[in-house]
């Protein structure tokens, strides 16, 4: 027993330190992301698979009334707790979540998170499970697709205290091949991996 205050002292301490220190990381500037950075996001969701993904989608979901869309996100909510995940699976197994998870991995940490969504706010494709499934009712999608084809939000910056990274989200708008606005996407952006590459030059 003599051993067990030392010990308890030690993990306070260490806590203490990781949360002092995780405050101590300055955050990069979200101007970061400037037009360089947008234009590429632009290039992959400029893409056959995600304008006709979602506006497949689009058929499906434009009629939707609010109390339909409020059931769909609660199922969505209730299945990342259980095995058996029908709306889940459905989403993460499309074509176009294949491809965001494709893009997220060959930009080697860049990106860490991707969703797309159709005109309703909810989610057609992305690269991680998302704790909803509905999208409309935040600024992501409120800043975006109504806004025009053009719009752009850029989100504050946040602390991941998994990673020790700083992260901030690009919500776009997503358009057809005729540039009509049809849904809106949300990227993750490694604010810190950013910083890293713009300071040695590196293309983003």
């Amino acid at each position: 027993m003599k051993y067990f205050i030392p010990t308890l002292c030690a993990v306070a301490l260490s806590v203490s330190c990781t949360s002092g220190f995780a405050q101590d990381i300055p955050a990069p500037t979200t101007a970061l992301i400037d037009e360089a950075v947008i234009a590429d996001i632009r290039e992959f969701l400029d893409a056959p698979i995600v304008w006709k993904s979602v506006a497949a989608r689009n058929t499906k979901t434009s009629g939707l009334t609010e109390a339909e869309i409020d059931v769909l996100d609660k199922q969505w909510r209730a299945e990342r707790e259980v095995e058996n995940q029908p709306i889940v699976a459905s989403v993460l197994t499309s074509p176009l979540s294949s491809y965001l998870t494709r893009i997220q991995a060959g930009n080697l940490g860049l990106y860490s998170e991707m969703f797309v969504m159709d005109s309703v706010g909810l989610n057609v494709g992305q690269s991680a499970t998302t704790s909803d499934y509905w999208q409309g009712d935040e600024a992501k999608f409120q800043k975006t697709f109504p806004e025009g084809p053009d719009a752009v939000f850029v989100d504050e910056a946040e602390f991941n205290d998994d990673t020790g990274t700083w992260r901030a989200q690009v919500n776009l708008t997503v358009v057809d091949s005729k540039g009509t606005p049809i849904g809106a996407a949300t990227v993750e952006m490694n604010l810190t991996e950013l910083q890293r590459r713009k300071l040695l030059g590196l293309n983003s």
